[in-house]
């Protein structure tokens, strides 16, 4: 992705090292119970809430690799890039979008959805419509989920951007309520078309920054590979040798590519309904 010497966004809260609650056990088991439920997005507050133990003393003031510094480079001009496309986006639809704020931070972090430890990934808080990364995460992408790239990071991004376009247009409002309505198993279906709907945007995002020729050969591939990597069929597999569907929160990695690039494809609000697709 062409993104050096460009615009950078101003909205970018830096609290590395600053400590924070975090989740209490630890080890595979819980890394992975974490990494299924809330692993590049989705609505983390009960987990994280139930999950979060004691907090622990600020670290000593942090300081960060030539490496760290690129990559926070890096996201902060996606994160620009969002702003300006999910901007243009909302005001031809006659509504005004309100820029997140993205959170950079190490090892644990507060939240208005509770306390998170960085092995849950990155994810999006709608309780304060921030984002939240921890950098380190770019590394475990490529190691130990296969997916190089600068652009399979910057599809992380845009599908956190994601969750934050469907918390402004209500529909992350609509689906709080079924958690006490459905049975868990009934929910994640719904909790699916929810994480797939924050990929095609992800991909709308995609399409727009090829239109801007921001994106160089190989992007495309990184983002597909990306998101084939976190598919819940993937990730179980790997975790725990076999699949669970009706487990399955954010989709597998046949959909979550698919909506990816029907969104790249449509560069529009229209064509991403997921709720009401009849195959995803």
């Amino acid at each position: 992705m062409k993104w050096r010497g460009r615009r950078a966004s101003s909205n970018v809260e830096d609290r590395r090292g600053m400590g924070g609650k975090t989740i209490v056990g630890g080890g595979i088991g819980g890394i992975v119970i974490l990494l299924i439920v809330t692993l590049l997005g989705g609505d983390p507050g009960d987990l994280l809430n139930n999950m979060a133990g004691t907090g622990s003393d600020p670290a000593a003031p942090y300081e960060e690799t030539e490496q760290e510094q690129e990559l926070s480079e890096f996201v902060s001009v996606v994160l620009a890039d969002t702003e300006e496309v999910w901007s243009q986006i909302f005001k031809e639809e006659g509504m005004v979008y309100k820029e997140p704020t993205l959170v950079l931070y190490t090892d644990s972090v507060q939240t208005a959805c509770g306390g998170a430890s960085s092995s849950v990934g990155p994810f999006y808080c709608p309780g304060d419509q921030k984002l939240y990364i921890d950098l380190s995460f770019y590394e475990e992408l490529q190691r130990d989920f296969k997916a190089p790239g600068d652009f399979a990071m910057a599809y992380v991004v845009a599908h956190e951007v994601g969750h934050h376009v469907q918390t402004l247009l209500g529909t992350t409002e609509k689906l709080g309520p079924l958690r006490q309505k459905l049975s868990q198993e009934e929910y994640n279906k719904y909790q699916v078309r929810f994480e797939l709907q924050a990929d095609y945007l992800a991909g709308v995002w995609a399409h727009h920054a090829q239109g801007m020729n921001l994106l160089e050969e190989g992007d495309v591939d990184e983002a597909l590979t990306a998101a084939s990597a976190v598919g819940d069929d993937t990730i179980q597999k790997r975790a725990q040798g076999h699949v669970v569907p009706e487990s399955f929160t954010h989709g597998t990695s046949e959909q979550r590519k698919r909506w990816f690039y029907k969104g790249l494809q449509s560069g529009s609000l229209d064509e991403g309904d997921t709720f009401k697709a009849k195959n995803l």
